[in-house]
């Protein structure tokens, strides 16, 4: 059993996975940047080590800093969390070189998954549906144009290494295409060091809908069930659901089974999300995350499964302690991203927090580090907390957000809870009538 784990990231992340490893009577090292010197999680771990300043490059992704850490501090694991360097392949490998558990899916995994072309072209030949495309990345600008004309517009261009919408445009006739495609390339190299771009037919009007795996070191695999992603504003989630109100039981088992079996032959180990786009009762792989999400929570409400606990327990090579028989769904569950933000321009808000009020209740769960007088550092993510619903069915899960979100109180810094109270009385969301573009359109409106 793994005795002593080195957490690799910071804010909330890092603070669930340690109340994750104290329920296990695991010992923890907190990693930190200077920036990150009073945190809660800093201050709740066994042991401590200061990587690097605030510069992200410099801290939380410094390779050499973090696992000298871990050997000083005679850690025997690392868990990344998610950002930074949990979907880094050469970091996964590394860590096992140094003889270190790497609570994560295996390097090549990640490294085929990282790679969106790869990744495709992977689950096709495990079986499951994937949007019409490119075959592979195109390079030439004639060889695009020939290709877009072949899918038919309007065609989505992507960066082949890359996510968070990052290389990514939208040409909606073959006038527009060019320059989005080189928009796109030069997007992805600035961004990924890689301006590798494939196409694919852009659907219109596609609900984001993710299935969370998890796989231990003897093939069993089992689904909990899937996400909806699709209130999300320039290809960044803001509010999940689970389960979602598109899918049914029937479905949802059998597509379900599917993945979890494809993931089991493709010998993938630990957590991992798969992300479809879900359009006239079809879904369509677009790209797989060999991390936990951010919206883990939601799935750990409606199926009772603690998944960090989970991925600690397999990749100590334990068996999975449940089966998909064990596995039922219950209730409902909405995750609202506390991000410091502004509700309306969405610009990150940096700052003291100089009051802090907590809601509470049934069915209320707030993942998040902060406290009066922590301090929002301007040089990460601007994810701060996590207020997750929880209840028998949706009507009372979004009458419960309501109450929560009124009794939050967050000043110091501007937030997201705001636009969240404006979603929650929305008559489109409580009706659930909504797709990947529909914040944006309630932005239109409202400018």
């Amino acid at each position: 059993m793994i005795k002593k784990i080195l957490i690799a990231n910071r804010g909330e992340i890092a603070l669930r996975i340690l109340r994750a490893c104290k329920d296990l009577g695991i010992s923890t090292v907190a990693v930190h940047s200077t920036a990150d010197a009073d945190a809660m999680y800093v201050r709740l771990a066994d042991e401590s080590v200061c990587v690097g300043p605030p510069s992200p490059r410099e801290s939380y992704l410094n390779i050499p800093a973090i696992i000298s850490a871990a050997c000083i501090t005679g850690a025997d694991a690392i868990h990344p969390g998610f950002g930074f360097l949990s979907e880094n392949a050469t970091f996964a490998h590394m860590v096992e070189e140094h003889g270190l558990t790497f609570i994560g899916p295996k390097a090549e995994h990640i490294a085929m998954m990282g790679d969106k072309i790869m990744a495709k072209k992977t689950v096709a030949r495990l079986g499951l549906p994937t949007v019409p495309g490119s075959e592979g990345a195109v390079t030439r600008l004639e060889k695009a144009i020939a290709t877009a004309d072949e899918i038919g517009y309007p065609v989505l261009i992507k960066a082949a290494g890359g996510g968070g919408g990052r290389g990514m445009k939208v040409a909606h006739s073959k006038d527009e295409f060019v320059q989005a495609y080189e928009t796109a390339r030069r997007e992805a190299g600035i961004s990924f060091g890689n301006d590798r771009v494939y196409l694919e037919k852009y659907l219109a009007n596609p609900r984001h809908i993710e299935f969370q795996v998890i796989v231990d070191q003897f093939g069993n695999a089992v689904h909990l069930g899937e996400r909806d992603c699709s209130l999300q504003r320039r290809n960044q989630k803001v509010w999940e659901e689970a389960p979602s109100t598109v899918l049914t039981p029937e479905f949802r088992d059998k597509f379900g089974r599917k993945i979890a079996k494809s993931m089991s032959e493709l010998g993938y180990l630990g957590v991992g999300t798969l992300e479809f786009l879900y359009e006239n009762g079809e879904l369509f792989f677009i790209e797989m995350n060999t991390r936990i999400q951010v919206e883990h929570p939601i799935t750990e409400m409606i199926s009772g499964v603690d998944l960090i606990r989970e991925q600690i327990l397999v990749a100590a090579g334990e068996k999975l302690s449940f089966t998909q028989d064990d596995i039922i769904f219950r209730g409902h569950a909405i995750e609202c991203r506390i991000n410091a933000e502004n509700s309306d321009t969405f610009m990150p808000s940096a700052g003291k927090i100089s009051n802090y009020h907590c809601p509470g209740g049934p069915g209320v769960r707030v993942d998040s580090a902060l406290f009066d007088g922590c301090k929002i550092p301007p040089y990460y993510d601007s994810l701060i907390a996590k207020l997750i619903i929880y209840a028998r069915n949706r009507e009372q899960c979004l009458a419960r957000l309501r109450r929560a979100l009124n009794e939050y109180v967050i000043e110091g810094v501007d937030t997201l809870i705001p636009l969240h109270l404006r979603l929650a009385n929305n008559e489109d969301v409580i009706k659930a009538h909504f797709d990947i573009h529909f914040l944006e359109r309630i932005a239109e409106k409202e400018n």
